[in-house]
Parts: structure tokens; C-alpha cells; sequence
């Protein structure tokens, strides 16, 4: 554990409930989510999926449509993903400006391929000069509108190429308000453990900031635990909320001195999953409608029904339902009574997958992404490659 002070949480004026903050995730963290596990644990920050800095900065219309944020959502926290300090500056700058956003959350982890193959996401700290000069970008586009920056970041692309020590520094010598970390590396994914003692071992090594665990906590116990163990100022919720929006009222429990409430019968969750449909219509309205919310809201239904005894057929047909009539249909046909069954609170949802090789930019490790002019460099687009650690 480490032995550096537990420092607060801050966006602004504003202090949340718990050391709690939503992670945001692609598809999934809509304002139709977010109000949802608002309704549980209010006055948390929860940050919406992030968008790219180019889409931003040209004002495409699906990007607009995900920074969407509720009337009563606050603060109105926003990822962004960029390998170009300038353009990413831009998209700062422009969500500022605007008025749209109390916080902006920088991406520096995300393993996917299509991000990383562009030198995006998880692959910038790798190239230190670069990330620096993006924090930087990020920081001073936001500080004359008094919105604050944080940043999320891996462990690094495999072991053998750590770089979450180099990220958090960097971070809290450019001014981020906190640094947060999934305790994996790129290579492994999703898959296995998320090594907690990465995280103590940042917290140990970044002054003056804040530094946020993320990776494996399932239920309001693990983050008292992972707190425990590494020292950390707070959790990043991840995959555990997927299907349990719930799961945040349980943290601010526990994580002010109280006891998590029971695990919810079936028929909560059934509750639950219409209530998340019929925000998704809502917000869909003017996007493709019904039809497209209920097809977002197909992934959800697996989620949802994780460790409870219902059967293949429901699962097939929440899988394919079209209308919020037909989830209607299928949801009251259901058995409220029902519990999940021994365990099923640790079922694994969303990405699982790993270990993966590591897609950079042809070349992407040859130089610091910074020429001698102090220049961005460009990524090569022509070719990708893929490459593996071990």
C-alpha cells in the first residue's frame, strides 16, 4: 500500500459524493446511461464516451449527437482522443467555448486497434514528447474557461514497455486535476487480472495530484479494496456497472461507512432495463428513433440478465427485440422474484478478450512524435504494424 496521503476530488467547485468516477465507455456511456446510473449515485462524475478531436474540431454531426449531456447533468464531463496537440487544442477549445463541458478528460488508454493503428489512444505515451506537448495543448485551451483536464492512461503497450509512471509525471507537471489508470497493459486487453499494484506504484511515484484505480471492480467491496491495497484517491468504474447502474448508489455507500444494499431481484432489474430503454428512445428521438434505440439497447440485455436463471429464449429474444411494446412483452412475462444466482455478481461483462497484438503506425517507435522545429509528426497511414511483446 502506498504511504502517500489520500488527496480529494475536485472539477471546479465541485466535490463528489464519493472518490467515484464513471470511465467512459465507446457505445455504451450516452447521456441515456449516464442518467441512468445517475438515478442510483448522484452527484458522482460520470464522463460521456469519448469522441475524436478532428470530428470534434469539423463539427461532424454523429460526434455532436454523442456530446450530448442532460439539463440537470453536472458536471458535464467529456472524453477526447487525439494524436495532434494542435488539432486536439482545437477541440478543447471549441467544447469550451461553446459552453458544452465542465471537464474534459483526456484519452491515453484505449487499446483498440483502430485508435492505436492511427497512434492514438494508449500508443501517445509512448512517444513522451508528444504526450506532453498534447497535455499542454489540452490544458492551456481549457485553463481561460476555468475547465479542468484529467487524463486516463494503461500501464503501458506490454511489459516490457511501461509507461504509466513517465504519464502520470508528465500529467501533474503540465497541471492535470488527476491521473487515472487501467492496470493493464495494451498487449493483454481484457483479458486476466488487472494487476492492482501497478496503481500504488503510480500513486507512489506522481506528486500533487490525484490518482484514480480502474480494472476489475465488480462490486462496491473491490473498491474498497482496491483503495485499500494501492492507496489510490479513487476508482474509475468500468465494465462492473455494465447491466448494474446500480452499482454506484452502492459505492457511495460503502465508500462513505455504510453497508451495499442486497443484490436486486430480477424484478428490479427488469424495472430497470425498461426504464434504460425508454431514456435511450428518448435520446435517439431525433437520431434514428426508436429503431435505433432499441438496437443500441440490445447489448445491454446480456448485460442486464448476467447470473440470473432465465433461460436461453428470453436471452434470445431481448437479443433481438425492436420496439419498447415487444420489451414490454418479454420483461412482464418474467419472474420478479428471482435472484441471481451464487457468484453471478462477478460474472464478467464487455470486453474479455486478450492477450492482442499491439497495432502501432509503421515506424511509430523510431521516433518521439516531435521533430526538431518542435512539430507534430504525422503518423504514417500507409502501413501498420503489429506487434507483440513478448
Amino acid at each position: 500500500m502506498s504511504t502517500h496521503a489520500t488527496l480529494p476530488l475536485r472539477i471546479g467547485s465541485f466535490s463528489p459524493a464519493a472518490p467515484v468516477v464513471l470511465a467512459p465507455m465507446a457505445g455504451v456511456t450516452n447521456r441515456a446511461f449516464r442518467a441512468m446510473c445517475r438515478s442510483y449515485g448522484p452527484d458522482l462524475v460520470y464522463v460521456n464516451e469519448m469522441v475524436m478531436s478532428h470530428a470534434v474540431v469539423y463539427g461532424n454531426a454523429k460526434t455532436d449527437k454523442m456530446m450530448e449531456f442532460g439539463s440537470d447533468e453536472s458536471p458535464r464531463s467529456l472524453q477526447i482522443y487525439g494524436s495532434d496537440p494542435e488539432v486536439l487544442g482545437a477541440a478543447v477549445h471549441r467544447v469550451c467555448d461553446e459552453g458544452r463541458v465542465d471537464h474534459v478528460d483526456l484519452n491515453f488508454g484505449c487499446p483498440a486497434a483502430k485508435v492505436m493503428r492511427k497512434g492514438g489512444g494508449a500508443a501517445v505515451p509512448a512517444k513522451p514528447r508528444l504526450l506532453r506537448a498534447i497535455v499542454r495543448a489540452a490544458v492551456r485551451a481549457a485553463e481561460p474557461y476555468g475547465v479542468p483536464v484529467t487524463a486516463k492512461c494503461r500501464m503501458g503497450l506490454w511489459d516490457d514497455l511501461r509507461t504509466d509512471v513517465t504519464t502520470g509525471r508528465i500529467c501533474a507537471d503540465e497541471g492535470v486535476a488527476w491521473i487515472a489508470m487501467h492496470a493493464r497493459t495494451v498487449e493483454q486487453h481484457y483479458s486476466g487480472e488487472a494487476r492492482w499494484d501497478a496503481i500504488g506504484e503510480l500513486k507512489d511515484a506522481v506528486d500533487g495530484i490525484p490518482v484514480l484505480g480502474n480494472g476489475d471492480i465488480w462490486e462496491a467491496s473491490d473498491a474498497v479494496e482496491m483503495m485499500r491495497r494501492t492507496g489510490c484517491d479513487g476508482v474509475v468504474i468500468g465494465r462492473g456497472c455494465l447491466g448494474r447502474p446500480w452499482l454506484f448508489g452502492d459505492l457511495v455507500a460503502v465508500l462513505t461507512g455504510g453497508e451495499a444494499p442486497p443484490s436486486r431481484s430480477l424484478g428490479d432489474v427488469a424495472e430497470a432495463m425498461r426504464r434504460h430503454a425508454g431514456l435511450l428512445t428518448e435520446h435517439f428521438a431525433d437520431f434514428g428513433g426508436e429503431d435505433h434505440a432499441m438496437r443500441d439497447f440490445r447489448k445491454h440485455t446480456g448485460w442486464y440478465l448476467s447470473g440470473y436463471p432465465v433461460g436461453s429464449e428470453v436471452r434470445r429474444r431481448l437479443a433481438m427485440v425492436s420496439t419498447l411494446a415487444e420489451l414490454d412483452d418479454v420483461l412482464g412475462a418474467l419472474d420478479p422474484s428471482l435472484s441471481i444466482v451464487e457468484g453471478g455478481e462477478r460474472i464478467k461483462r464487455g470486453h474479455t478478450n486478450g492477450p492482442v497484438k499491439v497495432a502501432l503506425p509503421d515506424g511509430y517507435l523510431d521516433c518521439d512524435g516531435i521533430d526538431a522545429a518542435g512539430s507534430f509528426v504525422v503518423p504514417d497511414d500507409a502501413g501498420v504494424m503489429a506487434l507483440s511483446g513478448g
